[in-house]
Formats: C-alpha cells, sequence, structure tokens
C-alpha cells in the first residue's frame, strides 16, 4: 500500500492510497481513529469525495436538505416567492442588459475603449465592495483597461487559466486582483457557464453543505480555486432541480441567501 497523498480538514487528515491499482481514501481523526474510507479507481475522485465526506466534521454542516430549508425561510415558494426577483435577481439582470448593449462579448474579446462602458456595469449592482470600485475606476481609465477587459472576455469564452492570469497582472498593480473583481464579468456575460465569487459568503456555504471548497479557497487567483467553485455551482444547480433555477444568477442568489441572510434582520416572503 503506497500513500499518494495527504491533507487536513480542520482536526481531521486526509490520506490517499494505493493498493492494487484501487485507490482507497481514509480520514483520521484527532486521535488517529478511522472515520471514513472511501474507495474507487480514479484517484482525483477519490480524493474530491474524500473532502467532501471530510466537510460533513464540520460545526456549520447541515447538508443540502439545510440550506433549502433555510432559504425557503426567506423565499417560501423558492425563486418564484414575491420578493425575491426584486431582492435578488432584478439588479443583475439589469446589470447583464447593459453590459450585453454597451459592450458585448464580441467585441470585448479584442475591441478597445470600453473601459468606461466596463465601469459603469461594474457601478450597476453591490457585488463589490466600494474600495474595489475605487481601484477599478483607476484600472478601467488607465493603459491596461484594455488589457484586462479583453482578457475578461477570453475567460469567459473558455481561454481559463491564461486569461486569468492576463486579468491579474492588469489588476495587481492596483492592488485589486481580486476574485469578485475577475469573476463579475464572465458571470453577467455568460451566467449559465460561469459564476460570481464572493469569497466569505461562498467559503460559509461550502462549509454549510460539506463541499471542499470551503478548503480549496485561496486568496490568489489559481484557475484550481475556480474550477472547484465550478463543482460547488454544479452540485449546488443539481441539488435545486426541484427548484428549477433559471442560471446561476438563481444558484449565486441562493448561496448569499444560506450563507449570507440572518433571520432577525430579513422577514420571509411569500
Amino acid at each position: 500500500m503506497k500513500t499518494i497523498r495527504t491533507g487536513k480538514v480542520g482536526d481531521l487528515t486526509l490520506r490517499l492510497v494505493e493498493k492494487d491499482r484501487t485507490f482507497i481514501g481514509l480520514v483520521f481523526a484527532a486521535d488517529n481513529s478511522k472515520k471514513v474510507q472511501i474507495e474507487g479507481t480514479d484517484a482525483y475522485d477519490v480524493w474530491r469525495r474524500l473532502h467532501d465526506e471530510a466537510g460533513k466534521a464540520n460545526p456549520k454542516y447541515f447538508g443540502f436538505d439545510g440550506a433549502r430549508a433555510r432559504f425557503l425561510r426567506f423565499f417560501p415558494n423558492g425563486f418564484h416567492s414575491a420578493g425575491y426577483a426584486s431582492a435578488e435577481r432584478d439588479y443583475k439582470v439589469a446589470a447583464k442588459q447593459r453590459l450585453d448593449d454597451t459592450a458585448p462579448l464580441d467585441q470585448a474579446v479584442s475591441g478597445s475603449g470600453l473601459g468606461e462602458a466596463i465601469l459603469a456595469v461594474f457601478r450597476a449592482t453591490n457585488l463589490l465592495s466600494p474600495f474595489e470600485k475605487v481601484r477599478l475606476q483607476d484600472v478601467l481609465r488607465g493603459p491596461l483597461a484594455d488589457e484586462f477587459v479583453r482578457a475578461a472576455a477570453r475567460f469567459t469564452l473558455g481561454e481559463g487559466k491564461p486569461a486569468l492570469l492576463q486579468m491579474e497582472r492588469a489588476l495587481k498593480p492596483h492592488d485589486n486582483a481580486k476574485w469578485t473583481v475577475a469573476t463579475y464579468l464572465p458571470f453577467l456575460w455568460r451566467p449559465e457557464e460561469h459564476m460570481f465569487l464572493k469569497p466569505e459568503v461562498t467559503k460559509d456555504f461550502a462549509a454549510r453543505v460539506g463541499h471542499r471548497f470551503a478548503t480549496d479557497y485561496e486568496a490568489r487567483l489559481d484557475f484550481a480555486v475556480y474550477e472547484s467553485l465550478l463543482d460547488l455551482v454544479s452540485k449546488t444547480a443539481a441539488e435545486l432541480a426541484e427548484f428549477k433555477p433559471r442560471d446561476r444568477i438563481d444558484v449565486q442568489s441562493f448561496i448569499w441567501v444560506v450563507g449570507d441572510y440572518k433571520e432577525d434582520s430579513e422577514q420571509p416572503r411569500a
């Protein structure tokens, strides 16, 4: 038996071993007692499932059943509740329409001079902090504006890691290489494929449903983090099938409500 990989999730130790062409994932408690064992023929899949199982030990964990129940406390009719669209969806759809009208994806991928239009779209929502918006003004009115916009468009079209690195190069001089900034435009251009990443609330949500994103997350713009996010989003969308989410705007709103809404400050909506 050969150890392939080890890791930590809180006080738990994870170990991936190989035996007779089978991969075995093990979770051990602090006292070295075995808590979980998972087997499979694909090392990556076993390691992924092992992280998800280990996540269930997090004190915040209540699974997708708990996440759905929590969302329904605020919006009893799901995405079709009165007040849901005005609170969580309409302003994002309006921002998307503004982006499509003033800086369409096919133009942004190789165009120039779109900085002011893009800046207006960032300002159209409260998804970014005021500090991030101020720094974006320097980016989108500076010499790296076209580089950032083109990189964001190429990322949207599936270029992945190289485009993310180019966005980082454009944003870093202004101390704004943040996941919120990097994922905002792809999310609005193609909300059926991409996801906006608000780190703290998304990590909290991942811990609640037992997904490895809670430990995969890093502040630096590493494409592996985004891949983990998309896995979380795909699983969440599947778990929400009965709610019939229209796109990932609804999924992002679900994550936000579950992770951020407080019972004593928000009234349920019929």
